[in-house]
């Protein structure tokens, strides 16, 4: 037996305790097991492999270029903010640190003034990926800070940045039966099954998952099954305050509530990843695979105007990034000489369609002017938040 198998079965068999103790427990719960279990789970434990060898892609991993456009659109909003002298970057997700070393790698070579002003507070709670991180930032140390919580982020002013962070966070499994006029939403929780585990339909009991559910649409058809992410909303509401003026700016995959939550998609977004390979359940390789669903954009933009954020653009990557290109001429032309990584990143059946990205506000008048939303289209409208013209 390999290590990494004998984590697997320790962590299975930790959950298998849990659900002894309690019953079934959420499916929220036993995400956050797998992936963010203190000692053994995907992420905290550092098994976590991203890259051509790892187990999935990102657009870090396309390689410095990535990096370089958005240090162009964090000096951009630097800018806005009229040169602020304490200019803060907060990242969450950051992984083994590549990306933050390939924003300050650029702005210290072609941003002075920006580079500066500027500390770089990278949010990670665990220390195997802490570790890492140091040692892939150590030339820019003195820039360097690092929190285990957006609750331990002092105010700023500046920008919070996130890749490919929320679609990891836990959510609940919904399913929905009976007939049309009689149709209810029941939370799948997670139970034993021989030497496995199963889901089982329970009534439900979250008071915030029932109050979310109500802004959603009627459930399309029987036995139809779905996610819904809390601890997103969770998320911003802890980090609405702590910006004090600046901009947020989160890339993930995903759709608007009515494509989310549309008939076709009878299954949901759940997806588990090893090796680059799509699992059948995410009871396969627990704690040795990704487990992700996708984001439901609205009720996330809906929640941050509520938590006093503006909504300053959302649009797909290759928009989003083409924007960056056309307000940067130099940068422009030396993402010229990167062809290849810059096709990967633009092209619609590579990343560039993939991906969205919503840009937040707060206290600035930065909004849809910045760079990167030069081509985007009205976000309230394709959110499906624009308000009825009667």
């Amino acid at each position: 037996m390999t290590g990494a198998a004998s984590a697997s079965d320790a962590l299975a068999e930790s959950i298998r305790e849990m659900i002894r103790a309690r019953g079934p427990i959420s499916f929220a719960e036993f995400m956050a097991q797998a992936l963010y279990h203190p000692r053994l789970g995907y992420y905290s434990s550092g098994r976590c492999a991203i890259g051509r060898r790892g187990d999935y892609f990102t657009s870090v991993s396309v390689g410095p270029l990535f990096g370089m456009l958005l240090a162009a659109q964090f000096a951009e909003i630097w800018e806005k903010l009229d040169r602020p002298r304490e200019f803060t970057i907060v990242e969450q997700g950051a992984h083994d640190g590549v990306f933050a070393h390939d924003v300050l790698r650029t702005l210290a070579e072609r941003s002075a003034e920006c580079f500066a002003d500027l500390r770089y507070i990278v949010i990670e709670p665990f220390p195997i990926l802490r570790e890492r991180q140091r040692e892939t930032l150590k030339r820019f140390a003195a820039k360097m800070e690092w929190r285990e919580t957006v609750a331990e982020v002092p105010p700023f002013c500046g920008v919070h940045f996130s890749n490919e962070f929320l679609d990891a966070l836990p959510v609940h499994r919904l399913r929905a039966s009976g007939a049309p006029n009689e149709r209810e939403w029941r939370e799948l929780f997670v139970a034993e099954n021989a030497n496995s585990f199963d889901f089982v339909e329970k009534k439900l009991s979250n008071e915030k998952l029932r109050a979310q559910i109500a802004n959603l649409p009627p459930a399309p058809n029987d036995d139809y099954e779905t996610e819904v992410n809390l601890a997103a909303l969770d998320w911003i509401r802890a980090l609405a305050p702590k910006l004090d003026r600046g901009v947020i700016i989160t890339i993930d995959y995903g759709w608007s509530r009515a494509e989310f939550y549309a008939p076709a998609r009878a299954r949901g977004t759940l997806q588990s990843y090893a090796a680059h390979r799509a699992l059948a359940s995410p009871f396969e390789k627990i704690g040795e695979s990704d487990i992700t669903a996708h984001i439901e954009w609205t009720s996330l933009a809906e929640h941050a105007e509520n938590c006093g954020l503006t909504i300053a653009g959302f649009t797909d990557q290759h928009h989003f990034l083409t924007g960056l290109l056309a307000a940067n001429p130099e940068t422009a032309a030396l993402a010229t000489k990167q062809a290849r990584a810059l096709q990967t990143l633009l092209h619609p059946e590579f990343l560039g369609t993939r991906f969205q990205v919503l840009g937040l506000t707060k206290n600035c008048a930065a909004g849809d002017s910045l760079g990167g939303f030069k081509f985007a289209r009205d976000p309230r409208k394709d959110l499906g938040l624009a308000r009825d013209a009667d």
